[in-house]
């Protein structure tokens, strides 16, 4: 990918936030709604993405992106997130399929789905978590993909909480081809066109009231040989890279929708009056504003710096959980106080508070709870310094 100066992203940026922002944002109880009403105009964001120059910014220029190293992306990720449809309306939503296949997908399956996904032609979903099997826990997935006798796989499974699965062309689906419950290995990840017979959605999932995840099933559904991402039964590799990426680009995206309810309760208490004059010479909205502020400029550099590392294609599993962990709270947090400040109105359909809270709730459980990465950073710092507290002088 090419590199861009300092003066080209950050205006970019700016074009970026204006056009969530004055595009986006209007549209956003149209797309929540979903159905075909959502899907034309969705299609009409993107027209006007493109018109714009704003199409598919961080995806490879080769294929029709933008080509902007991840480095240069952070800060328009955490522009663009800040409406929930904003990386879809803008070409972006694709980046974790485009990365992963351009990394680990056959020769095939890069020629013939690549373009298509930074086009905009396909979409695609990812399933890992199962009903009866703990997200945090992969290598204990039941779903089975089998050798077929005259080459390929047959998949059998369930899935749910997949976002988007039913508007979605293909599936990238975690199964069993060999080895045991529990084993680490024998674990792949397949393409599956979900157009294949054996494919069903079988219902949506709301969260808190909010569409967008389904529960999906796979039976006998047969897939090419070449349609598994990276080396059969090394998933688990290929997973845990893609989740770095995914967490970052998460968290930025927190972080743009914890700003924008921040914006939302800095104008709420200037301009409401009461009979003892604005909200904003109340002391306790003063702190809601400064606890607020604090939160998100203290999570903002921990992202930032997570994003650095994952782009240098460094080990950052320790930034990454402080930043996912950190973003996710930050975006609760603030949207529960901007909420608090608006009182009643917050609560209602005039203002994009309650999805906001809604997002921050579900983020903390969403890629890995905030316990599983406060265990797992805890033990990486705490073997560390084991490790060198072994060391003489250490």
């Amino acid at each position: 990918m090419r590199d861009h100066d300092v003066t080209d992203v950050d205006l970019l940026r700016k074009r970026l936030s204006a056009f969530v922002r004055d595009r986006v944002f209007p549209c956003e109880p149209l797309l929540d709604a979903g159905g075909p009403s959502a899907a034309i105009q969705r299609d009409r964001l993107r027209a006007e993405a493109r018109e714009a120059g704003l199409w598919a910014l961080p995806l490879p220029s080769e294929l029709g992106g933008g080509g902007l190293s991840l480095s240069a992306y952070a800060a328009l990720a955490e522009a663009e997130g800040a409406s929930d449809h904003g990386p879809a309306a803008v070409g972006s939503a694709s980046l974790l399929d485009v990365t992963m296949l351009t990394r680990h997908g056959s020769p095939r399956v890069r020629t013939e789905r690549l373009p298509g996904l930074v086009s905009g032609e396909l979409r695609t979903c990812y399933a890992m978590t199962e009903p009866d099997t703990p997200g945090t826990e992969p290598t204990l997935a039941s779903t089975r993909a089998e050798r077929r006798p005259g080459g390929g796989w047959s998949v059998t499974g369930r899935k749910w909480f997949v976002s988007n699965a039913a508007d979605a062309d293909l599936v990238t689906v975690l199964a069993r081809t060999s080895g045991s419950a529990g084993d680490r290995e024998g674990l792949s990840l397949i393409l599956v066109p979900t157009r294949s017979p054996g494919f069903r959605v079988v219902r949506e999932l709301p969260v808190l009231g909010a569409t967008g995840q389904y529960e999906i099933e796979f039976d006998r559904v047969e897939v090419d040989e070449d349609h598994v991402v990276g080396e059969p039964g090394r998933a688990l590799a290929v997973a845990g890279e893609r989740l770095q990426l995914g967490r970052t680009l998460r968290a930025l995206r927190w972080v743009g929708q914890a700003q924008r309810a921040f914006d939302l309760m800095c104008g709420r208490a200037g301009a409401r009056q009461g009979t003892r004059g604005p909200l904003a010479d109340r002391q306790l909205v003063q702190q809601h504003v400064f606890e607020s502020l604090l939160a998100l400029r203290t999570t903002r550099p921990l992202v930032y710096e997570a994003m650095a590392l994952v782009a240098e294609g460094r080990d950052a599993h320790v930034e990454v959980g402080l930043a996912k962990t950190a973003a996710a709270r930050t975006l609760q947090d603030v949207a529960d106080r901007a909420v608090q400040v608006f009182g009643a109105a917050g609560l209602g359909p005039d203002t994009p508070l309650p999805a906001l809270f809604r997002t921050g709730r579900t983020a903390r459980i969403l890629d890995g709870p905030d316990e599983q990465h406060i265990a797992s950073i805890a033990r990486r710092v705490l073997r560390s310094r084991g490790d060198r507290a072994a060391v003489p002088g250490g």
